[in-house]
């Protein structure tokens, strides 16, 4: 390991262990909420995960599912501390991390393969004049340099099954352009879910939203909203049940 790694717990999550750098990029309790709202059959076989960073998504859904898990990543470092994070939990058996653009991940894994997409994107529309971080891992992480929102579902589109889902977190200011391309993208919005920061928030900040690949339109669900703290800044009761999963299996 480098001096600059640590190996964090992966929150409350069964022991499961993390290889972070902060002078790269540390996952999010995004990822976690992303990983805890998507819906995950028994019958579900295949799953992969869209700019998996160093693979919380694809940690924490093992816990869910038996399904293979798909990892993919376009930055080499993060790619290695994504691999070497399966290895730590000894996973390697159901979770495949694989170094390549998102827009070529058809390519590699096929099409109409899987059963559930994932993705954590960037939330920010990228400009020259954009104010970005001088950490070019956060740039990419944050920012839509290397992919757009279009883009995105443009892959989900092509390697999700017919009757597959895609599920992605983003944010709330985004609501519109996440629902535009979803439909754009033949992937038609089924769950929407705001997560406010407090108790007391006025406005939610994220979305969880999950769509299928379907000709079929309409039957949106909007969920109750999710709070993340309390007024006293402890977590509220059900982030702490997030925290506390120990299923497995599916649902």
């Amino acid at each position: 390991m480098s001096m600059k790694e640590v190996i964090n717990d992966l929150l409350g999550y069964e022991g499961l262990k993390i290889i972070q750098r902060p002078d790269m990029f540390n996952f999010s309790l995004d990822s976690t909420l992303l990983a805890s709202f998507v819906t995950i059959n028994k019958a579900d076989k295949m799953i992969v995960d869209l700019g998996c960073g160093n693979a919380p998504i694809p940690l924490f859904l093992s816990l869910k599912t038996n399904a293979h898990i798909y990892g993919i990543e376009i930055q080499p470092e993060i790619v290695d501390l994504a691999k070497r994070s399966v290895a730590v939990n000894k996973l390697d058996y159901q979770i495949t991390i694989i170094e390549e653009d998102i827009k070529n991940a058809y390519l590699k894994l096929g099409v109409s393969s899987f059963d559930v997409v994932t993705c954590n994107p960037p939330y920010f529309i990228y400009k020259e004049t954009s104010n970005t971080n001088k950490n070019d891992y956060l740039t990419i992480a944050r920012h839509e340099v290397k992919i757009t929102l279009e883009e995105v579902l443009l892959s989900a589109n092509r390697l999700l099954k017919e009757g597959g889902r895609l599920a992605m977190v983003h944010r709330t200011d985004r609501l519109i352009d996440v629902l535009d391309a979803f439909r754009k993208y033949g992937i038609e919005p089924k769950r929407l879910r705001f997560v406010y920061p407090k108790t007391s928030s006025k406005e939610s900040l994220i979305i969880l939203i999950e769509g299928m690949k379907s000709k079929k339109k309409g039957n949106l669900k909007v969920l109750p909203p999710l709070y993340v703290y309390k007024e006293n800044n402890t977590y509220t009761d059900e982030i702490l049940e997030i925290f506390r999963y120990r299923g497995r299996g599916g649902e």
